[in-house]
């Protein structure tokens, strides 16, 4: 069944429907990586995104239980130049197509990806629809749409839940969580308490946790402002750590701004050097927002990572107090395991400050 992606500024590509087969809108982005569908199309940080995969062949190892993100896709739909017609690995228990249509996710293929991804490289990521049919009213409809500003309220738990151990013990705020943060806290042993977005501070300190971590989730940062005082009166308590948009509320917090990529960083190869350990760490990234270099002057943060291709910032900390963020993945998956040991720092921090306690008490 032949449809159209139509994109905003007019372009319109035809191809192969897939999946579900009804109309569907979103922010039209592209991620660069080789593997990691499964994960990247359940990955939160895509909700309201429709996602084009630059690799040209998308679905060869089929879609498993163990690699879910979330429990559902979250991207709005799929755009691939070829999706695999005999999908071959052991995990595997249906192809792509197949999971795409048991989860009502629109795709398309023998789509030109890139043409596509080279449109968006040159004019920014815009507003797209796939359809069945274009008409006059079409393009006007989708110019006319806005974006959506509560991606985050949509995203995040709905009640607060513990992830147990007998380990130290961390708030974790959810905009938008990775199953791989939960997967990379509890390999550690760590007690983690989620939280949903709009927790106020008083619940978190009634928990006596040892930390804080900020999660990763979609949309702009500055539609989520509520959370900023917050994170200010957390981290004057204890360590705390953001992770992506995390990152971008906590720079938000302590005077810092925030600006929209013009087509954001979105794969799994990015390079950042860690200014701090003098290394270079290949990591896992999917924004669409940063946070502006020149903001950081008159604030109490450290730009402590920045990205080696474009010097964006990718990790910032505070001189005054025990709380640091990073732009990008540690929990990796899919992506590399380089930026891992953040974690490990995290942890050793908590201690640091629970010693420091113990010696004061």
């Amino acid at each position: 069944m032949q449809r159209y992606l139509v994109l905003e500024n007019g372009s319109i590509y035809t191809g192969e429907a897939f999946g579900a087969t009804k109309d569907v809108a979103g922010e039209l982005v592209f991620n660069t990586g080789m593997t990691g569908y499964q994960e990247s199309l359940t990955d939160i940080s895509y909700s309201g995104q429709i996602l084009t995969f630059t690799y040209p062949l998308i679905g060869n190892y089929g879609i498993n239980r163990d690699d879910y993100e979330s429990l559902k896709p979250t991207a709005n739909a799929i755009v691939a130049h070829e999706i695999a017609r005999r999908p071959s690995n052991w995990r595997q228990q249906m192809s792509l197509a197949e999971w795409a249509e048991k989860m009502d996710l629109p795709g398309i293929t023998d789509v030109d990806t890139r043409a596509l991804t080279k449109e968006i490289r040159e004019h920014g990521v815009m507003r797209a629809v796939i359809v069945d049919e274009v008409t006059d009213d079409t393009l006007a409809q989708l110019q006319a749409a806005k974006p959506a500003t509560d991606e985050v309220n949509k995203m995040t738990t709905k009640t607060t839940y513990v992830n147990p151990t007998d380990g130290p013990s961390i708030a974790l705020i959810d905009f938008g969580l990775k199953n791989s943060i939960l997967r990379s806290l509890a390999k550690r042993g760590v007690n983690v308490m989620v939280f949903p977005a709009n927790v106020d501070a008083k619940t978190i300190l009634d928990m006596d946790p040892d930390g804080v971590l900020l999660s990763n989730g979609p949309g702009n940062p500055e539609d989520v402002l509520h959370i900023l005082p917050v994170i200010r009166e957390l981290q004057e308590k204890m360590p705390l750590m953001g992770i992506c948009l995390g990152h971008q509320l906590f720079a938000l917090a302590n005077g810092a701004t925030t600006f929209k990529l013009k087509f954001g960083h979105r794969g799994f190869n990015h390079a950042v050097r860690n200014k701090v350990k003098n290394q270079i760490d290949f990591t896992s990234q999917n924004h669409g927002y940063a946070v502006d270099a020149k903001s950081i002057a008159q604030t109490n943060l450290e730009i402590t990572h920045e990205e080696i291709n474009d010097h964006t910032v990718e990790g910032l900390k505070l001189k005054n107090h025990a709380a640091f963020s990073v732009q990008f993945h540690p929990d990796a998956a899919p992506g590399p395991h380089d930026a891992e040991y953040l974690f490990d720092d995290f942890l050793a921090m908590i201690a640091q400050s629970k010693k420091g306690q113990l010696q004061h008490a």
